[in-house]
């Protein structure tokens, strides 16, 4: 395997552990892929591959960029809803992977 896909086979293992925290026991892999794949010309910034549940600015950017851009949901009040919805339910997890954020909003949102 190449460097780029342990760096992102690595970062599915962890959504997927902490999708499992979560409760989530029947993961679309298909749908949690495209998520993991959408980072990968990200995945040697940490940063970029995770999310942090506190910070104001980046649950707007995730509204901005992966709700409203990628799900086409343009209701900032159910968008914000869904988001801090998850970042409640993944407060116990410090690095919140984002793969799994991402799954968990879709998953709020459907």
């Amino acid at each position: 395997m190449s460097d780029l896909a342990d760096k992102l086979a690595a970062l599915k293992s962890t959504a997927v552990s902490q999708l499992n925290e979560c409760g989530v026991s029947n993961i679309d892999h298909d749908k949690l892929d495209g998520y993991v794949n959408s980072l990968k010309s990200m995945v040697d910034n940490k940063d970029a591959t995770l999310v942090s549940g506190t910070d104001e600015s980046e649950l707007e950017t995730v509204r901005r960029n992966f709700v409203e851009k990628k799900l086409g949901i343009t209701d900032k009040d159910k968008a914000m809803g869904a988001i801090n919805a998850v970042a409640g339910k993944m407060s116990s997890i410090r690095m919140k992977s984002r793969p799994a954020f991402y799954y968990l909003v879709q998953q709020e949102l459907s």
